[in-house]
């Protein structure tokens, strides 16, 4: 393969990639445990917490250990794939992240418990890019490559929900320690599958030395502003701990940006992150699941606590926002992205999500799951999906193959730090919310029944408020989409590039009217 070759679209696909499509069902499978134990952990979480006498103030750690290791190191990942090759580092995470689970389903105490997590999070960070980046590298076909990220959009996407319904079976039904031991399965067959048939393209690797005052600064600085984050949703914004994070992780990224503004080789090239159309998707997704994580988090606690659900049901009840993802992801986005603008698929999916956010901010006790709650689920799942798609596909798309593996990274950074403002930022404000409002109406409220009809009304209005926000950042989500990306159609000029210097939009494509 020559160093530098430009393909039409449409054009054979390498004959290197024979068996993409079977690796696809691997990096899926793979992607999907990752997704799987961001919620299926949580559903277990109280039983694990009582069988090893965890306390309620160390309880929390159980999720901040997983997601300080992963968010931290998830650059260091990107370009230790880059460096040893995908292939590799996706095997050895999968491999990793297998014996970790297992350490975290035998673990005896709270202690071994969080040291498990840790290790997920470590070898998390060394699987969830070098899949994305695989996918990068192995589906250069426009069409094919549209129907490949549509494919792992859509598990991206509605992995957590499904996570949701299998921690309840297991938790239920069997034991919390499954919830771990079946991530064990996924990464064999994941593990075995991949190093049998996927072969990397050549010429993809990134000799350059590894630039290790980047490894520290960026990993000090994400662990930083995740714990920030974590902390603030337990301790308060204004905890003297909480805001040391902050300005630390303030000073580490911009020493990082100075650092690799200078150095030969950077962890992160600032061209992966400052050209227009990455640094909007990037910003755009970050924002977008923000609103998902908060819905993810007062939903689950409003079918549970307020209607009574039980941790199966609850799951099920996530099902019709999976169908959509599904949907959005595989038929309208993988359909459309060939044809029109990333930014009309992004900007109107943020739209429709934000749609079934508004829906839900008129939650109430009484509020009825078919005709409330599933039609939200259903838009948010469809517009979610629809933007997801491309905008994964476009953010690995132009970049030199030997940078795959970081601008991999920096989607998944996006979505782990997004998540951590996420869930503290809209905890803090349902939490605000229902304060106030108990505050004001429990003293009206004599007896006992009435005190604690009180206290529901008041946590569903809290939720309300909180996704009132999510509504608003939706909408800037959609307004960046609009804005900064200006590509032309996702995938709508191959590109194969080797150790020369990056090609972009050097094949004309028919114009889109529009």
């Amino acid at each position: 393969m020559s160093e530098t070759a430009l393909k039409a679209p449409g054009a054979a696909a390498p004959a290197g990639d024979a068996n993409r499509w079977k690796a696809l069902v691997f990096i899926a499978l793979a992607q999907l445990m990752v997704v799987l134990d961001a919620t299926i952990v949580n559903i277990a979480l109280p039983h694990a917490q009582t069988d090893l006498g965890i306390s309620d103030g160390n309880r929390q750690w159980v999720v901040t250990a997983y997601a300080l290791a992963f968010g931290g190191l998830l650059l260091f990942g990107g370009r230790i794939a880059d460096k040893w090759g995908r292939k590799r580092a996706f095997v050895t995470g999968l491999t990793g992240f297998a014996l970790a689970s297992a350490l975290g389903g035998a673990a005896t105490s709270g202690p071994m418990m969080f040291g498990a997590r840790a290790l997920q999070g470590v070898f998390g960070a060394l699987l969830a890019p070098a899949a994305l980046s695989l996918l990068a590298v192995m589906f250069t076909d426009a069409r094919e490559r549209a129907k490949a990220f549509g494919i792992y959009g859509a598990i991206a996407g509605g992995g957590g929900a499904v996570g949701l319904i299998l921690g309840g079976f297991l938790t239920q039904y069997l034991n919390w320690r499954w919830t771990f031991f079946v991530n064990i399965p996924f990464a064999v067959v994941a593990a075995a599958g991949a190093y049998f048939v996927i072969r990397e393209p050549e010429g993809g690797r990134n000799r350059s030395p590894l630039d290790i005052p980047g490894v520290i600064l960026s990993s000090s600085g994400l662990i930083a502003l995740v714990y920030g984050f974590t902390r603030a949703e337990s301790d308060g914004w204004g905890d003297s701990l909480t805001v040391s994070m902050f300005i630390a992780s303030a000073v580490l990224l911009l020493a990082f940006v100075v650092v690799e503004s200078r150095v030969k080789a950077p962890l992160l090239p600032l061209r992966v992150v400052t050209d227009r159309n990455r640094g909007g998707i990037y910003l755009s997704l970050g924002l977008a699941i923000i609103g998902m994580f908060g819905l993810f988090l007062f939903l689950t606690y409003y079918l549970q606590v307020v209607k009574g659900y039980s941790p199966v049901k609850t799951g099920f009840a996530f099902l019709p926002m999976v169908a959509g993802m599904i949907t959005g992801s595989t038929q309208i986005g993988t359909r459309l992205m060939t044809r029109i603008p990333a930014r009309f698929l992004m900007g109107p999916g943020f739209l429709v999500a934000a749609l079934g956010m508004l829906i839900l901010t008129q939650l109430k006790i009484d509020s009825s799951y078919g005709t409330q709650l599933l039609p939200a689920m259903v838009l948010l799942g469809l517009g979610m999906g629809t933007a997801f798609m491309p905008a994964m596909s476009l953010a690995t798309q132009g970049v030199q193959p030997r940078d795959a593996g970081v601008a991999s990274a920096m989607v998944n950074t996006s979505q782990q730090v997004g998540g951590a403002i996420g869930t503290a930022l809209l905890n803090t404000i349902a939490t605000s919310a229902n304060t106030s409002y108990v505050k004001g109406h429990i003293a009206g409220a004599t007896a006992k029944p009435q005190q604690a009809l009180v206290k529901l009304q008041g946590m569903v209005h809290g939720y309300s408020t909180a996704i009132w926000f999510a509504v608003g950042i939706l909408g800037l989500a959609s307004l960046i989409a609009f804005t900064f990306v200006n590509a032309g159609r996702p995938g709508g000029t191959e590109l194969i590039v080797g150790e020369g210097a990056a090609v972009e939009d050097e094949v004309p494509v028919p114009v889109v009217a529009h």
